[in-house]
């Protein structure tokens, strides 16, 4: 990617993509908001944002898009995925018996740090990339099981709250939601 504006799309068919399109735009890249498969093309990174993610997978479904989606990730761009995206991304979803795409070798419980009413704003634990960033969580999904390849990238009072494997970066956090834009920075230099 480098210094050049890049063409980083947001899954906008439900959910809070628009802030994440802002984070993108105050990087210098150009935000595409994704609708179609069509609006796949000629993206150099993708984001999965938060919402609520059996509608993101019916939604999903009623454009034709879970094979496009399931390519655009697997072909190894950049990808971020935040809250809901997570849960779509992990290999297993607990507590709620759900489909999901599989890119990470995590098992997510769905809503797990609370309902919407305790939702709550915190600081990461001191060391890995991002130090004590600033975590907003909102019906969030936690990460109770991950994979011997899956990497340890931000925690939250010694548990895990942003992993990695391979090009898919998942948070259980809203990272959209704060002023700092360090995850998208990294995810998308």
């Amino acid at each position: 990617m480098g210094s050049a504006r890049s063409r980083i799309g947001v899954l906008a068919l439900q959910g809070g993509y628009a802030a994440h399109a802002r984070a993108l735009e105050e990087l210098g890249h150009e935000a595409v908001e994704v609708r179609s498969s069509e609006g796949l093309q000629g993206l150099e990174g993708l984001i999965l944002p938060g919402g609520e993610s059996t509608t993101q997978l019916k939604l999903l479904g009623l454009a034709e898009m879970d094979a496009p989606l399931d390519a655009f990730v697997r072909s190894g761009k950049p990808v971020l995925a935040t809250c809901a995206g997570a849960i779509l991304s992990a290999a297993s979803v607990r507590d709620f018996d759900q489909r999901s795409f599989g890119w990470l070798d995590v098992a997510v419980a769905r809503n797990a740090w609370g309902r919407q009413v305790f939702s709550f704003e915190a600081k990461a634990d001191e060391g890995g990339p991002f130090g004590a960033i600033p975590l907003v969580f909102i019906r969030a999904p936690r990460f109770v099981e991950l994979g011997a390849r899956v990497e340890v990238l931000a925690t939250y009072q010694g548990e895990p709250v942003m992993v990695r494997q391979g090009n898919v970066y998942a948070a259980s956090f809203h990272p959209e939601l704060s002023d700092d834009r360090s995850v998208h920075k990294i995810v998308f230099p």
